[in-house]
């Protein structure tokens, strides 16, 4: 209260809410008639910028400005003229604001098409899980290792017409799969050896193997080189026709692959060239009396070649034409019998790659192969060939692979050439239970002779396996074989139960 018992005036707190006040409205409403109706939510496709005149919204950093009590109106925008802002005022004409500096550098007058959710951010090849189900491997720098051991008791039964043979014997397979995860080209390596040994018998252990490698290379687009090794060991069959009958134990094969292939793609037209070498070399065979029996005269090398061009009629059908051929030399001039096995062989194929994603993906051919000798007395080997692998899935839990393929084969009996040998393989795997996996196995193996003796073998088995946690699986396996020749049939039947155990 003043002397005169007036209340006082606040003059100066009144004077400020007017400045204010006259801040906010003299930028919208000095000369300006009516704003643009604003646009709908809805309808925010139009690409085409608003008008920068007064009839133009504020943008959000006018607004923003203006919620801080900042003049918008008196203060140029991303370093305007300051001598054009008198003439602003006097006009009521707001000039189009200059580009701001981050974060308000987008143009609010546009539809805004970047999409909010950007996804995760995508796993590094080295950080990428393993599936579901699988905690099984080792990481070795960008390599990951699968390493599994299976040991197994196992009979086998072999009746040939009124003899029959039993054996038990302990089975051990140590297998491993490297495979890298670089970002470009791939490196993978399996490996498996299985060692038998007779139980309450003779002490001698039979092993067999293999290893393998093949690094992909990705040149460039659309193409690819394959560079392979491999090397493998086994004891040549008492049922395989080059045999040494009444041998206690049969010579041991070894065998060296490599080879290297160059794809290329150009628009639907693929192509692909190859070069393969392989080595055989066989060691001595143990006969019963205790003496061995030299077979050097077998070793040979192979050296083949082959061309390949297909058309793409879709990305999953691929239909090709493939020809092939190559030179198979002996070490020995002559073999032990005095013939020339020397050969030059030829191949052409046609068949078709197919790919439908994980339904059903391989390839199939069929074509003629044929074998020329050095020597005149022997007989040229030739034969329709087949020769392919498919996987088929058609439930999930269920896979089918079939395999064929086809052989010419040399032999080693004075006057007879060879054979043709084809092979069929069919595998289902199906998983019972969450732990449980069924498998079914059939097969067939004929040996086409010149002469018209043939020989057949069939083979039919079943196998379970139970996974007792993910890293131990107990297995079962029943199987029978059948061969039949010419007045000498064989049948044989093997059981095994055992332990698998993987990492």
């Amino acid at each position: 209260m003043d002397k005169q018992g007036e209340r006082p005036v606040p003059r100066l707190p009144a004077l400020a809410v007017l400045l204010a006040c006259t801040s906010l409205v003299v930028p919208v409403t000095t000369g300006a008639q009516e704003l643009d109706p604003p646009r709908s939510a809805t309808n925010n496709t139009n690409s085409e910028p608003l008008p920068t005149s007064a009839n133009t919204l504020p943008s959000r950093a006018s607004a923003a400005s203006s919620a801080y009590g900042v003049v918008t109106g008196s203060a140029p925008a991303g370093g305007a003229d300051p001598s054009a802002n008198s003439e602003t005022l006097a006009t009521g004409s707001i000039p189009a604001p200059a580009p701001l500096d981050p974060p308000y550098e987008e143009d609010l007058s546009l539809s805004y098409e970047e999409n909010l959710d950007v996804g995760a951010d995508a796993i590094e090849p080295g950080e990428a899980p393993l599936p579901p189900g699988d905690p099984t491997g080792i990481r070795l720098g960008t390599f990951m290792l699968r390493p599994s051991v299976s040991n197994t008791v196992n009979r086998e039964t072999i009746r040939n017409g009124d003899t029959k043979t039993q054996r038990d014997y302990l089975s051990t397979a140590i297998r491993g799969t490297l495979t890298s995860d670089w970002s470009r080209h791939e490196l993978t390596v399996n490996g498996e050896g299985t060692f038998e040994r007779d139980i309450g018998g003779r002490d001698d252990i039979e092993p067999e193997g293999r290893v393998d490698a093949n690094l992909r290379l990705d040149l460039a687009d659309e193409t690819m080189a394959n560079i392979s090794a491999g090397y493998s060991f086994e004891r040549e069959d008492n049922n395989d026709p080059n045999a040494i009958g009444g041998a206690s134990v049969q010579s041991g094969v070894h065998q060296f692959d490599g080879g290297l292939t160059l794809e290329r793609n150009a628009g639907l037209i693929h192509g692909l060239a190859g070069v393969g070498v392989s080595r055989e070399i066989y060691s001595d065979a143990e006969l019963q009396d205790g003496s061995s029996l030299d077979l050097s005269d077998r070793n040979r090398t192979t050296v083949d070649g082959r061309l390949r061009l297909g058309y793409e009629l879709s990305p999953a059908l691929v239909p090709f034409v493939e020809v092939a051929g190559g030179r198979s030399f002996y070490d020995d001039r002559y073999d032990s019998a005095g013939y020339e096995r020397s050969s030059w062989r030829y191949a052409g194929r046609t068949g078709v790659e197919f790919d439908l994603s994980e339904k059903l993906r391989g390839e199939l051919t069929a074509g003629y192969t044929r074998a020329d000798y050095d020597d005149a007395r022997l007989e040229d080997l030739g034969g329709v060939t087949f020769d392919g692998r498919t996987v088929w899935s058609p439930q999930r839990g269920t896979d089918v692979e079939l395999a064929l393929r086809t052989t010419l084969q040399d032999a080693t009996a004075p006057g007879a050439s060879g054979w043709t040998e084809y092979d069929a393989t069919a595998v289902v795997t199906h998983q019972l239970r969450h732990r449980l996996v069924g498998r079914l196995t059939g097969g067939a193996t004929l040996r086409d002779f010149p002469e018209g003796e043939n020989e057949t073998t069939w083979l039919a088995g079943a196998g379970l396996a139970w996974s007792i946690n993910p890293y131990l699986d107990l297995t079962g396996d029943l199987e029978y074989e059948r061969t039949l020749r010419s007045g000498d049939d064989t049948d044989t039947w093997r059981a095994g139960m055992g332990l698998t155990l993987r990492r």
